[in-house]
């Protein structure tokens, strides 16, 4: 018998041994999703690192307001507007996050100095490693490169701070290689493309590298790079209770290595609920255009969305994707500065009318799933809602969109598992109540002899 026929074969018996009545969750008072009814988190932690905040108190109670991300103490509205497009912020934003303090321009010109020397892999490792084997998932490749990298380090598991930080520095250098590359290799033997893999500048930041290892031609405009710039900035660092940078702290509180660690805050991150999130927006985008190709045919509009929050149309899930956030109910900072990078953007590309749609769907959505779902806070666009167009308009394999996520999230990761290492010494070992019931042992002659009858 084949695997898969056995295991098609034992689905019935999985599911009938592991499905729990979902009431016995509210009899025990668990918190499912480590999250209570109203969908707040359940305190598990305290960080110096970025804050989220998405209600205030007035008159004693809570009440939803415009969300507000900080790093480090700042506001990063403040930071994304001063950037603005002038410059590229997003080392800057990693000294802040990994140091806690905005630099001067003698210590982001080191920084900028260092991380540039660091674009480098193993000899070889493009060849042995990378084009080894290669998958349409890029963020197993890049799992799988992350953990190889670990081979090359004499001190792997040595969990000093400053071998730690040389670590995390290394691997924020070499993400974005990783990436392009591991998608190079999959363009070339699974799609039999041309394949060319240009080495990264070491004078350039991290945007501006990620789009010259991408293009065949080494080129881009200075409006794509701070665009891409502005979008790596706003996906550093989100809390630390999101699902990748719990998992990183919960691996580092286990005393595993940095490699170990960034490899599950990959396999986290690539999940359709948490960084994936952004190509299922594209790919709704799609399927709206073609049911409704006049853009501003409203009512249309208003009627597809309304079957798709129905579930009678898209993927027949009921969401609307990119819109609502786990814990930014009025509406996301991200998006709200975002979206003016992403309107310029679409101005250079001659595609306004395809931002007007975006625009149109981020006005009439809430609207929609207010009337028809039981929700117990606002609805908003995500940050998520924009940046798949963002790639899209930048020319980015879909394949990349979720790595683009982890080129930036790293930062985060990195401050986050130091900041762990530095003021916990308790392994992360949340309790789960067994709902089992107590059985008396049949041995197994018993069993055979009567299987056998």
């Amino acid at each position: 018998m084949k695997v898969s026929e056995y295991a098609a074969r034992q689905e019935a018996i999985c599911r009938k041994a592991d499905e729990v009545d979902v009431n016995l969750y509210d009899q025990y008072g668990v918190k499912r999703g480590l999250r209570d009814k109203n969908g707040k988190g359940v305190l598990t932690g305290v960080t110096n690192i970025s804050k989220i905040i998405s209600s205030r108190i007035e008159d004693g109670k809570e009440v939803p307001c415009d969300g507000q991300l900080w790093y480090r103490g700042y506001n990063v509205i403040d930071m994304v507007k001063d950037f603005g497009f002038k410059r590229f912020g997003f080392e800057e934003v990693a000294y802040l996050l990994l140091f806690g303090e905005l630099p001067t321009g003698d210590e982001l010109a080191e920084f900028k100095e260092m991380l540039g020397s660091l674009r480098t892999l193993p000899t070889n490792f493009t060849r042995d490693v990378i084009m080894k084997a290669p998958s349409h998932d890029i963020m197993n490749s890049m799992t799988k490169s992350v953990l190889t990298l670990s081979a090359y380090d004499n001190n792997v598991s040595d969990l000093s701070i400053p071998n730690v930080l040389k670590q995390c520095l290394r691997l924020i250098s070499e993400f974005p290689m990783l990436a392009v590359y591991g998608f190079c290799a999959y363009n070339h033997y699974e799609k039999d493309e041309s394949m060319y893999i240009h080495f990264p500048d070491p004078k350039i930041g991290t945007a501006e590298n990620v789009l010259r290892l991408l293009r065949p031609d080494k080129q881009y405009t200075q409006l794509e790079a701070q665009v891409l710039d502005a979008a790596l900035v706003l996906h550093a660092e989100h809390g630390g209770g999101n699902n990748s940078t719990f998992t990183t702290r919960v691996v580092s509180s286990a005393g595993s290595d940095t490699y170990s660690v960034m490899a599950a805050a990959l396999s986290s991150l690539k999940g359709p609920k948490h960084g994936g999130a952004n190509l299922k927006v594209i790919q709704m985008m799609e399927d709206i255009r073609a049911h409704v190709p006049d853009y501003k045919d409203t009512a249309r509009l208003k009627d597809y969305l309304a079957r798709i929050v129905d579930r009678d149309a898209f993927d027949r899930q009921g969401l609307i994707y990119g819109m609502g956030h786990a814990i930014y109910s009025i509406s996301d900072p991200r998006a709200r500065v975002f979206r003016k990078f992403v309107e310029k953007l679409a101005v250079e590309k001659h595609l306004e009318k395809e931002f007007e749609l975006y625009a149109e769907i981020e006005k009439m959505a809430p609207e929609i799933i207010a009337e028809k779902r039981k929700i117990y806070k606002g609805v908003s666009a995500n940050v998520d809602f924009y940046s798949g167009f963002v790639y899209n308009m930048l020319g980015i394999p879909t394949e990349l969109y979720t790595p683009i996520f982890a080129i930036a999230r790293i930062v985060g990761w990195s401050a986050h598992r130091i900041e762990e290492l530095i003021n916990v010494d308790k392994i992360i070992r949340p309790a789960y109540r067994s709902v089992m019931e107590e059985r008396s042992y049949t041995p197994y002659a018993e069993r055979h002899a009567h299987s056998t009858d």
